[in-house]
């Protein structure tokens, strides 16, 4: 499928039917800069409104995918040729995303072995190595389904490393025999999993606006800035404030309003 075609081809049945870009996003409760995109041929239109977005175009899926008016004597031939280039690219995608998934695994093996052979070769028998052994695997845990699925795997990977944070943490804190490590690593691992859980749905909500998620971001990393500092001088005695915390949430505000305020310009000149 040639995108620059298809964007050519929505930007041509919009204009037929009067609709600005912000109006045709208004319709479909996405951004304009998503429209924009595929105007462009940088993106396509997610599967679940393709339908709307045809109705809205008054033409056919088909049609979209082809990126040109369809006769119906060409329909069913057009409409095979269109299913079986979806096939081929999932077919690619899904053939690089195993062959970097296997690389990535022996590359993680190969860690693996190394540390081993190096502990055992100066020690006699397996110590430091086993924490580097459990750090790889964690990664590799993590890391694999966000290769192996694309975006689909990073809730994989979230739910992952939120089942596990905590285990490898206790089981560091056994093989180091320091209870801090258990103690400290929890509940900061805790509060770490809780802002990436909420940065991914925000921009799972906000995905054709993510200047303004970067924006919201942002803004929701000051007050957990607070909150980090606060367990962290109950915990191990560390100062609440000091001037690189305010030279932090300087930078962090700012980024925020930098988003945000780009975000709305944006919108205000896809609007005119």
């Amino acid at each position: 499928m040639d995108q620059i075609k298809i964007g050519r081809f929505i930007a041509s049945c919009r204009k037929e039917q009067g609709m600005t870009q912000a109006a045709l996003a208004e319709k479909l409760g996405i951004s304009d800069r998503a429209v924009s995109k595929w105007e462009t041929g940088r993106s396509m239109p997610d599967s679940g409104i393709m339908l709307e977005l045809c109705g809205l175009l008054k033409i056919n899926v088909n049609e979209l995918l082809s990126g040109e008016r369809i006769m119906a004597e060409a329909y069913g031939k057009i409409a095979e040729q269109n299913l079986i280039e979806l096939k081929r690219k999932d077919e690619n995608n899904f053939k690089w995303n195993v062959i970097l998934t296997i690389v990535f695994s022996i590359v993680m093996a190969v860690g693996i072995a190394v540390c081993l052979i190096c502990d055992l070769a100066i020690s006699g028998k397996p110590t430091w190595s086993l924490i580097t052994l459990g750090a790889i695997l964690i990664g590799w845990v993590v890391t694999a389904p966000m290769i192996w699925y694309g975006k689909k795997g990073v809730r994989i990977a979230m739910i992952a490393l939120s089942i596990l944070i905590i285990p490898f943490l206790y089981v560091l804190s056994l093989l180091t025999g320091v209870k801090a490590v258990f103690r400290v690593g929890a509940v900061m691992s805790l509060l770490a999993l809780a802002v990436l859980w909420i940065l991914y749905i925000l921009f799972g909500r906000l995905k054709d606006r993510k200047l303004l998620a970067a924006g919201v971001a942002f803004a929701i990393a000051v007050p957990f800035t607070f909150v980090f500092n606060f367990v962290l001088s109950k915990l191990i005695g560390s100062s609440l404030f000091d001037i690189w915390d305010a030279l932090t949430l300087l930078i962090l505000l700012a980024a925020a309003v930098t988003c945000i305020a780009f975000d709305r310009s944006l919108r205000k000149r896809k609007a005119e």
